[in-house]
């Protein structure tokens, strides 16, 4: 008896056909959405920008000392390692979350949760970025608020501070300073804009694209930070890090 043809062998993780076409008329439609609704566009991710602006002051950070205390044993990759597998399992559990509700046939709030997506995702990675710099031993100068100032710097432009030129901290948040980092934190929206819908593909899809671009920033900003980190038993007594007043709960 003939033996029936055999197709090509499509691999395990190759995304469906269906979750591309999908993708595809998504990322169409945001792009048709720009041009017909751009002042509506403009306007939402000028809110998002001052949400995560307005939320990064009150993001609960882990100092060295606490880290150590918590993780005994570790050297500073080791911890560091750590660190970026937190945050990257709770970004995948945001993806997946949104996901989960979009595979509905009617998203509720659609807006909504994706403003959700957008916030969660950046205050997890907002805090992963602060203590990678704690680990690290370069601990920006400043007070909370410009510490969180120079956090924002260092995720939406996706770099480690370096503590030792001025100008990568330069914290005080006058007009200019706050009309340029919030410039920057649109553009990075607007660039990363498909990689924060993942109720768009649906929650696996979601939950591994989340993951993937969190472990990607993590060592970008870790190898700039490899350039100027400071060994512990080089870094003079700190002073415990401040709460903030109102903190917010991160799965972190």
């Amino acid at each position: 008896m003939p033996t029936a043809p055999v197709g090509p062998k499509v691999p395990a993780d190759a995304p469906a056909p269906a979750a591309r076409r999908r993708a595809a008329a998504v990322r169409e439609g945001i792009r048709e959405g720009v041009r017909k609704g751009g002042s509506r566009a403009k306007a939402g991710l000028s809110y998002l920008t001052d949400r995560i602006m307005d939320l990064a002051p009150r993001i609960p950070v882990r100092d060295l000392a606490t880290l150590r205390r918590q993780f005994p044993g570790l050297g500073p990759e080791e911890l560091a390692d750590k660190l970026v597998a937190g945050a990257a399992g709770a970004t995948a559990t945001v993806g997946a979350g949104i996901g989960a509700a979009a595979m509905l046939p009617m998203p509720p709030a659609m807006p909504t949760e994706l403003a959700t997506e957008i916030t969660g995702v950046a205050a997890i990675e907002l805090k992963l970025i602060a203590e990678l710099h704690e680990v690290y031993g370069v601990r920006p100068t400043g007070s909370l608020t410009q510490r969180s100032t120079a956090y924002l710097k260092s995720w939406s432009g996706e770099r480690g501070i370096d503590v030792a030129k001025p100008s990568t901290i330069d914290s005080a948040l006058g007009g200019q300073t706050k009309r340029e980092l919030r410039q920057q934190i649109m553009k990075r929206m607007v660039r990363d804009l498909p990689n924060l819908m993942p109720f768009m593909v649906g929650a696996a899809v979601g939950a591994v694209m989340n993951r993937r671009d969190t472990r990607r920033l993590a060592e970008r900003v870790r190898r700039d930070l490899r350039r100027v980190q400071v060994p512990w038993e080089a870094l003079p007594e700190l002073p415990p890090l401040e709460k903030p007043e109102h903190p917010l709960e991160l799965g972190t």
